[in-house]
């Protein structure tokens, strides 16, 4: 089902209609909250410690992802999970965000990582797409410019499509590799990302 998600009939928003669209949906969360990432390079205004990695200083990056203030555990009545599809070599914006998932507190989101090649079988024809899964109620394919910038969403209501999609977000996060384990082997012992190729 994951990879037939592009041919599902959905309700098309733009990046402020699907924010507006989301944050109702996710205040009546009924399931596990997933987020699927398959991407492995976005461009994100207003994050300083990526402006600083993609202008080249690492240091101050690094210097600027440590000094955010961690998020408090939020007393929530679901599960988050996310799942970080990754591809070899390591992009500079995947490097990046993987030391900004290293401060997040596993008691808020439970985090793991799925080699590309776990997914192979299902992009036959094309990459899988990011999605997220608020319970059983709604889903967002959310969509991305050539460029990599977030272009808005689309929604998915149907709840056998749904359900179907957490059955095999299920089934991969429990091949994936725990994030921690992944981060200290594969993402600390890297140099500075390069972004001259």
């Amino acid at each position: 089902m994951l990879e037939r998600i592009r041919e599902i009939s959905a309700v098309r928003l733009g990046a402020d209609g699907y924010f507006d669209d989301f944050w109702p949906n996710f205040r009546k969360i009924d399931g596990v909250f997933w987020k699927f990432e398959r991407i492995q390079s976005f461009r994100e205004a207003g994050e300083p410690s990526l402006v600083a990695m993609m202008e080249g200083d690492w240091e101050r990056s690094l210097k600027l992802i440590d000094d955010e203030p961690v998020a408090a555990r939020r007393a929530e009545r679901f599960v988050r999970r996310r799942i970080r599809v990754v591809e070899q070599p390591v992009t500079p914006y995947l490097q990046w965000e993987m030391h900004v998932l290293a401060l997040r507190d596993p008691g808020v989101e439970q985090v793991r990582v799925l080699d590309a090649g776990e997914v192979a079988d299902l992009e036959v024809r094309r990459r899988l797409p990011e999605l997220v899964v608020l319970g059983t109620s709604v889903m967002y394919e959310v969509t991305y410019d050539a460029e990599g910038t977030h272009s808005g969403a689309r929604r998915i209501d149907d709840h056998d499509v749904i359900a179907a999609c957490c059955g095999e977000l299920d089934k991969l996060y429990a091949v994936a590799e725990g994030f921690r384990d992944y981060y200290e082997r594969e993402i600390v012992p890297l140099p500075a990302p390069s972004l001259t190729g």
